[in-house]
């Protein structure tokens, strides 16, 4: 009987629906990270910059910026926050039993969340109410408030990677918990700072992405160059890096798990001189079928020299173990990541001579539909990395501690089944919503632009300067707010 069929046979039945509700969330959740991780700081760069140079231009942006922040801001909140009840309602067998080990993660990101909510507000609606040099230092703490937040999440998942901390009593349970040790596992580090620059990346290509469909549709005014350089040069200086921390994470699990860095290479038995597969299916017997197989590489990727041992599958029993098709999905999200990271390289590359060399930006149409596509992609590889983390680790929820099967809620699989059900209608409606909002928050502003084109008087608030007076109504003119006029928390001036 298939090895797969067999593991399988002994679960619980609950099991599989909850993964997939969770993965569901997950993986919608994610779509909004980068935004909310990386967005204040794009958005503080330009800002900085419109001060700095008296740039109106670059105040609009930040402006419009951090009105899409807000808003994408409150549906991650969404999002998050019923990601953070399905731990507790899906997996009660983790939290119970290790929650007091590891949850200090979830603590400091609640924190944070409600730290990055004040300031969000207080950035958003400080605009017009306070002083310009005021506003701006109120809003720097906003990228380490997002840090903080990714801080807590990646803690805690690193954590389930490389458990440390405690130590286990006559029956099995955690005690004796050293706060300190628990955070900062040896995980952590090469985590951390891969998900923090994949997020700027990230944020940064889908930013300048909105500018580069504009531009390929005619749309070449200072206003898209400028929102197109600023975000897409930060994600071009992070690219390269990216490529160095995420060598340095694959040889962290190559020497922390490397059962899971078994998985994700289809290293089926432990060896010296282990061929890469770039793509490419693992069978149940071991044998690979389809992909590219170059000979020796897997060793020199993973200790520089072809005689460098790496661990097999077979090394640890068949339930210890990913089965064959979850090797397959981390292998192939592993290399899709992998590949859309070399693109992405090499349009930073064509984009850095064109601007160290040439002092220009590019000209080609295809560098422009290159970076119109490089969001999306961008966004395709962070789901493909927590899909190679969170799939390579089965069956273990808590690595080597404890099994996913043993975590699961003793819910009905038919609720769970339900819920999902529910769970995706209510997504799409609210994604949905957020598209509307966020293309409708488009047409104003294009609207809003046309009208300053023309020299006509509009009631919208980019109309003014981000700083200062809004337009005096004429006399005789009702105020647009059915009111006596401005005064003077409206006038721009504390």
């Amino acid at each position: 009987m298939d090895t797969t069929v067999t593991l399988l046979a002994g679960v619980p039945a609950q099991l599989l629906p909850a993964r997939e509700l969770m993965a569901f969330t997950l993986a919608s959740h994610i779509i909004l990270v980068p935004l909310g991780v990386a967005l204040p700081l794009i958005t503080l760069v330009m800002h900085h910059r419109g001060l700095r140079r008296n740039d109106p231009v670059a105040l609009l942006l930040a402006r419009r910026w951090s009105a899409v922040m807000a808003v994408q801001f409150a549906v991650g909140v969404v999002t998050g926050t019923v990601l953070s009840f399905e731990f507790g309602l899906l997996w009660p067998g983790l939290m119970g039993k290790w929650g007091g080990v590891f949850g200090i993660g979830f603590g400091v990101e609640a924190w944070a969340f409600f730290l990055e909510a004040v300031l969000i507000a207080i950035y958003l609606y400080g605009w017009r109410r306070l002083k310009p040099r005021t506003h701006f230092l109120l809003g720097l703490p906003l990228p380490a408030a997002a840090l903080l937040g990714a801080f807590g999440i990646l803690a805690a998942n690193a954590w389930m990677n490389t458990p440390q901390g405690f130590t286990l009593d006559a029956e099995g349970n955690p005690e004796d918990v050293h706060i300190w040790s628990a955070i900062f596992t040896p995980m952590f580090g090469p985590q951390y700072w891969h998900f923090v620059v994949a997020m700027l990346i990230t944020a940064g290509y889908t930013v300048a992405g909105v500018y580069a469909v504009g531009w390929l549709r005619g749309r070449r005014d200072r206003y898209h160059r400028l929102g197109f350089t600023v975000p897409f040069t930060l994600a071009a200086v992070f690219t390269p890096v990216q490529f160095v921390l995420g060598d340095s994470i694959a040889r962290s699990v190559f020497h922390k798990q490397p059962v899971k860095f078994a998985a994700t290479e289809l290293v089926w038995r432990t060896d010296t001189h282990v061929p890469e597969y770039i793509f490419g299916r693992l069978h149940p017997d071991g044998s690979i079928s389809g992909g590219i197989k170059i000979p020796q590489f897997d060793s020199i990727l993973a200790g520089f020299t072809p005689g460098t041992k790496v661990t097999g599958l077979t090394s640890v029993p068949a339930d210890d173990r990913p089965t064959a098709t979850q090797a397959t999905i981390a292998h192939w999200a592993f290399d899709l990541m992998v590949v859309i990271g070399s693109l992405l390289i090499l349009l930073a590359l064509w984009y850095g001579w064109c601007r160290l060399r040439q002092h220009r930006l590019p000209t080609s149409p295809w560098f422009f539909r290159g970076a119109a596509c490089a969001g999306v992609a961008s966004v395709i590889a962070v789901e493909c990395g927590w899909i190679t983390a969170e799939v390579g680790r089965q069956p273990w929820i808590v690595y080597r501690h404890m099994r996913i099967a043993e975590a699961v809620t003793a819910t009905r699989s038919t609720s769970l089944w339900i819920m999902l059900s529910l769970v995706i209608v209510v997504y799409v409606f609210i994604f949905g919503s957020l598209l509307a909002v966020l293309l409708k928050m488009r047409t104003n502003w294009r609207l809003d632009d046309a009208r300053r084109a023309t020299g006509e008087r509009t009631d919208e608030p980019e109309a003014d300067t981000p700083y200062g007076p809004r337009a005096r109504v004429p006399a005789g003119d009702p105020p647009p707010d059915g009111g006596a006029g401005p005064g003077p928390a409206e006038d721009g001036r504390p």
